[in-house]
């Protein structure tokens, strides 16, 4: 039978984020329960990521009763989430006994295995959600956010991996958000690991598809030692998206690896997403080719898209070209950070301010902290002249500490402001979704007895998106998919503070 390769499908919340602006609502899903559950997966990706966000925000729907609805439908496979360590699904760090509730309620409520990762690959902001999955009983994967830098190999990936375990993680997760994750390194990181931590080390490996090269990346990792591999429905697959399931179960035969997969059962899910993906096509992404650019740029496609949104808003449009050459430039001074939620939004926005206004002329709060050690500790060395501008800036000095040892217990404060908001129900859940998005939380609790209100429609009366016009002389951004979530950054400009809101939505997030 030869070595049995195991499969999370994240079709239930990375595919519909990836593709579909995490707009899918929870009807449109469980009509598909039945065969996931039965198709043999070692976990069925479902929560967390922006799916929170985007429950309260566009659809009125409770994302606990989601969890709990998934856990009912799905008794048989393992439930698995993305967790932003010390951020947890918002926006900002939050105290350690914030965080311990978080995971306590969600192994409550169904959860099995907890993705945790930071931005910055700084283990210290992720210490504390792998210690509450651990008292939990539950699953807890230290994740590893791949990107590409001088300042970072294979080595100091490895080397990451064997802090994960010391903190006792059960398995190691290779995070390819951008799809930079080539076939030999692959193979180099996955061997490393195996190496380094021990062979008998769970490694999972997670790629989007975007530059076209991660299914051969997949088989390398597979022939490294990978024990378990991402992939999606094909209904929801490739572009910004991830592999497609059926695609892997083909790839492998005749190599000596295998699948428990049941295939006529994934083939059932795959059709039944394939009925309702035209539903939101208000939402699809026009990007289902392949971009290898972003080997370049570093700058995964969401990202893109709150860019362009940005600029945009500025009457800039035609800057584009200039933004995506500052983008690196930014990053490097900051440290070489990955792109991803939220280290993405910081530097993409710094660096539109730097082409409007000129370089650092104007600094987000966000980046200043970003700068000063705010949200933990860059793989690279920061630019000192920037360093100091950020210091100047933000009136408050550089840490190296880590950065929630500042914060103070905040629960009973929260858990005090949440239940005087009319139609919370007191419970911690509610809490949580308070304490994660303060501004949208008290909206959604005062709508949610309406329930549900899906943005699918009939695929017959809507009609179809314009495209974009391109920008910049670069590809048209009509490949780039809707933005999922407004960001406020506190702007200081010639000493005054200003409050600037861009977005309309983002979903450059995990």
């Amino acid at each position: 039978m030869g070595r049995v390769i195991e499969v999370t499908d994240v079709i239930l919340r990375d595919a519909h984020q990836s593709l579909l602006a995490t707009r899918m609502a929870m009807e449109d899903m469980v009509g598909a329960c039945e065969d996931l559950d039965e198709a043999g997966y070692w976990s069925l990706e479902c929560w967390g990521g922006a799916t929170y966000d985007a429950c309260i925000r566009y659809l009125n729907e409770d994302p606990w009763e989601r969890l709990r609805t998934f856990r009912k439908l799905l008794p048989k496979t393992r439930l698995q989430m993305l967790l932003r360590g010390q951020n947890m699904l918002g926006y900002r760090h939050y105290e350690d006994g914030v965080v311990q509730r978080f995971v306590e309620k969600s192994a409550e409520n169904g959860m099995d295995v907890f993705r945790i990762f930071d931005a910055l690959n700084d283990i210290r902001n992720m210490t504390t959600a792998i210690k509450a999955v651990k008292t939990t009983g539950k699953h807890a994967q230290g994740s590893i956010c791949y990107t590409l830098s001088p300042e970072h190999t294979v080595e100091d990936f490895v080397r990451l991996a064997e802090e994960l375990m010391q903190q006792g993680v059960d398995s190691i997760c290779i995070k390819d958000m951008a799809a930079l994750l080539k076939p030999q390194p692959a193979y180099d990181l996955v061997k490393g690991i195996k190496r380094a931590c021990g062979e008998q080390t769970l490694v999972h490996v997670h790629v989007h598809a975007t530059t076209g090269v991660t299914l051969v990346s997949l088989m390398k990792a597979i022939e490294a030692g990978a024990d378990i591999v991402d992939t999606s429905l094909s209904a929801l697959s490739l572009g910004s998206g991830h592999n497609p399931t059926e695609s892997l179960v083909e790839m492998l035969e005749g190599t000596g690896y295998t699948t428990k997969l049941n295939m006529e059962r994934v083939i059932r899910a795959s059709e039944h997403f394939a009925k309702v993906r035209p539903k939101y096509k208000e939402f699809l992404t026009t990007f289902t080719g392949v971009e290898t650019a972003i080997f370049q740029s570093q700058i995964p496609g969401g990202m893109l898209s709150n860019m362009e949104s940005q600029l945009k808003q500025q009457g800039a449009g035609d800057k584009m070209k200039e933004v995506l050459e500052e983008v690196p430039l930014v990053r490097k001074d900051s440290g070489y950070p990955p792109l991803v939620t939220p280290t993405s939004q910081i530097v993409g926005t710094q660096a539109v301010f730097n082409v409007l206004m000129g370089r650092y002329k104007v600094m987000t709060g966000e980046f200043a902290d970003l700068m000063l050690g705010y949200y933990g500790e860059t793989a690279g060395v920061k630019n000192l002249e920037v360093l100091n501008l950020a210091e100047a800036h933000a009136k408050k000095p550089p840490i190296k500490q880590r950065p929630a040892n500042l914060l103070k217990p905040e629960w009973d404060q929260l858990r005090s402001e949440a239940i005087a908001m009319p139609g919370c129900n007191g419970s911690d859940e509610d809490v949580l979704t308070y304490a994660m998005f303060p501004k949208i939380g008290p909206t959604f609790f005062a709508t949610r007895g309406e329930g549900p209100k899906s943005v699918a429609k009939d695929p017959a009366a809507a009609p179809p998106p314009a495209p974009a016009a391109a920008a910049g002389g670069t590809a048209p951004v009509a490949a780039i998919p809707p933005l999922t979530k407004p960001i406020t950054y506190r702007v200081t400009h010639r000493g005054a503070i200003h409050m600037v809101t861009v977005g309309p939505d983002d979903k450059s997030g995990a």
